[in-house]
């Protein structure tokens, strides 16, 4: 099991196994804590935190998360067409989303969990972030010692213009001119 999808177990775990529990105890918990809101709109806790009392689907951290979900699995997708391609011809993935930064597939992961924190976040998921994004961080360098040796001064010449995980103004102007 890869770390991305052992990430996700624990967030669904989280999230509909040990919070399940805590609704079973609610009557219990409502009786000591009376301004918890026991219900599945109050169970979120970004939103409780801003004073949220509408929809909690139309939140601005859900909107933003849709968002965050959405278009992480969008430069996922995109990033895995162009990659496809330059494996099939042999060459270095340099084109789409691979113009703009050198990882866009790990940023797409990174954008997804960044979407369900922002729905509900957890204290394991919470944690398990930022070891995930370490893990993909060293993954991605272990990654470039393999490209580098294969592809030489290409690779050099392209990791020096393109940044890894980031993207900064002066590529996406550049990816914007060539496209």
């Amino acid at each position: 099991m890869g770390a991305y999808t052992a990430f996700l177990v624990a967030l669904f775990t989280e999230m509909y196994g040990i919070p399940l529990t805590v609704y079973l105890l609610g009557s219990w918990l409502g009786t000591r804590f009376p301004l918890l809101r026991n219900t599945h709109a109050g169970g979120h806790v970004w939103n409780d935190l801003i004073g949220w009392t509408g929809d909690p689907h139309l939140s601005p951290f859900h909107l933003a998360s849709y968002l965050a979900i959405g278009g992480g699995f969008w430069v996922i997708a995109a990033g895995w067409r162009h990659l496809h391609e330059a494996a099939q011809t042999g060459r270095l993935a340099t084109t789409g989303p691979y113009a703009v930064v050198r990882h866009p597939q790990y940023d797409g992961f990174l954008l997804v969990m960044i979407g369900f924190l922002l729905q509900w976040p957890t204290i394991p998921t919470l944690i398990m972030f930022p070891v995930l994004a370490y893990v993909y961080a060293r993954l991605a360098r272990t990654e470039e010692r393999d490209v580098a040796r294969r592809f030489g001064h290409l690779w050099d010449e392209y990791a020096r213009g393109t940044p890894a995980f980031i993207p900064n103004v002066v590529t996406i102007r550049q990816h914007r001119t060539r496209v």
